[in-house]
């Protein structure tokens, strides 16, 4: 089989071509529909089909876009509900592409409607498992609470994953490839692997899920310690469950404006400028979200802190990046929230910089921030006086900050703290706050 993944970094999702005999599928494609395009371009090959194996909650897909300009099916199972023309994908259901064959595997655990794509060519079969079987994990079941055509809870889901991976793939050999939607650093899931595919008898193996254990013991592990849950995976969930509109027409509408020293009173201001430049050179009430390099995750913490809905202006270092700054907000489905994407004039307020010898010789004089998760503060709290309120509960919560003495903002590394001082910063006005930076590493 010629199996062609995609990867987006930003949000370690993986997406896939599988080309047969002149003909293209697509599986879990991203926002962006063109580099599947032009692969299908490069092999002569003709898009026929694009699976889904989810209503994805961590980003927007162009499965609709595709359909409407490719005349390409779209399979998905009918327990979604989509708004959008389909073909019902579940067990039993099967087409053939080439000299592949597709077929369907409910496999609820994730989300109720998931299923995986089986995937074979005389000796060779390969599973596109989505946010089901994770390499090294599983997908989280605590996402489809409020979101979606179905909606269930975490432990029923949970319960519905122990079995789906407890009988779903007992038929298939250990030589089965596995093809996930996810790596490490997707909030789908915890502890994934840095692996972008294995196969199916290296994770019976290796894989915690596939291990002997009770229903309990397993809902009790994939219950525990997963990541956050932004506010704008159920946006996503519902977009996709519509259709997304076209991306470039999308994109395009958002207007670029230039040496910009003021805007709209009121409005979110996201700056994704380094912290130095930013701190060096920014508008009164911006927030920073460093996304200057495709492993920030500018994705992710925008969508964490920005509610889908609300508008918002975005702050780039230059015109080159509009563009490619512009796709990643799309990503999520945040593209129309934007009231414009800005450069900003050179003579604009500063931040004060942190005294660290100041800071280490009276520490009781400042009021300590930590915006770490509570995972992390559990496992080392280097200031046994500091305030744990994680960051994507950050602008709710800033009210529970006393103000009675200048603030420190501190995470593990200096990313998120350039998020969460700026955030306390538009909050608490009139308030000195500080950004710890990567000076934490010294009391860590």
């Amino acid at each position: 089989m010629n199996i062609k993944q995609f990867n987006d970094k930003a949000l370690a999702h993986y997406s896939y071509a599988i080309v047969s005999e002149g003909k293209m599928a697509v599986v879990d494609p991203a926002r962006n529909p063109m580099p599947y395009y032009q692969y299908a371009e490069e092999n002569n090959a003709k898009i026929v089909a694009v699976l889904e194996t989810h209503p994805h909650a961590d980003f927007v897909s162009s499965h609709y876009q595709i359909h409407q300009e490719t005349g390409a099916s779209i399979y998905v199972s009918k327990l979604l509900g989509a708004d959008y023309p389909h073909q019902s994908f579940d067990d039993g259901d099967h087409f053939i592409m080439g000299n592949i064959k597709f077929s369907a595997i409910n496999s609820p655990g994730h989300s109720p409607d998931s299923i995986t794509i089986l995937a074979e060519a005389e000796d060779e079969k390969a599973l596109f498992t989505g946010d089901t079987l994770f390499i090294g994990n599983v997908g989280r079941p605590d996402l489809r609470e409020k979101a979606g055509n179905m909606h269930a809870k975490r432990e029923e889901l949970a319960k519905q994953m122990y079995y789906t991976i407890k009988d779903k793939f007992t038929h298939l050999p250990n030589e089965t490839l596995v093809y996930p939607a996810h790596g490490a650093g997707s909030l789908c899931g915890k502890n994934m692997s840095d692996a972008s595919s294995s196969t199916l008898g290296n994770e019976r193996v290796s894989n915690w899920a596939f291990k002997e254990q009770t229903e309990e013991e397993f809902v009790n592990e994939i219950l525990s310690d997963q990541p956050m849950i932004p506010y704008y995976f159920g946006f996503d969930v519902d977009t996709n469950k519509k259709g997304a509109d076209n991306f470039s027409k999308s994109i395009g509408e958002v207007p670029l404006l230039l040496n910009v020293e003021e805007v709209e009173e009121g409005v979110m201001i996201i700056d994704i400028r380094a912290q130095q430049e930013f701190k060096e050179n920014y508008l009164l009430g911006s927030i920073n979200i460093q996304g200057i390099r495709s492993p920030q995750k500018l994705e992710t913490w925008l969508g964490a802190i920005v509610q889908p809905k609300e508008a918002f202006y975005l702050v780039v270092p230059t015109v080159e990046m509009a563009e490619t700054t512009l796709s990643r907000v799309a990503s999520i489905g945040y593209e129309k929230q934007l009231k414009a994407v800005i450069t900003l004039s050179s003579a604009l307020a500063s931040i004060e910089k942190i005294n660290l010898e100041e800071f280490k010789n009276n520490i009781d004089n400042y009021t300590i921030v930590d915006i770490r998760n509570v995972v992390e503060v559990v496992k080392k709290k280097p200031f046994k006086n500091s305030i744990n309120i994680p960051l994507h509960e950050l602008r709710e919560r800033a009210n529970e900050v006393p103000t009675d003495k200048p603030i420190v903002v501190h995470c593990a590394a200096g990313y998120r703290s350039a998020v969460g001082s700026s955030i306390l910063k538009r909050e608490l006005k009139n308030m000195t706050v500080l950004d710890l930076s990567d000076a934490i590493k010294y009391f860590m």
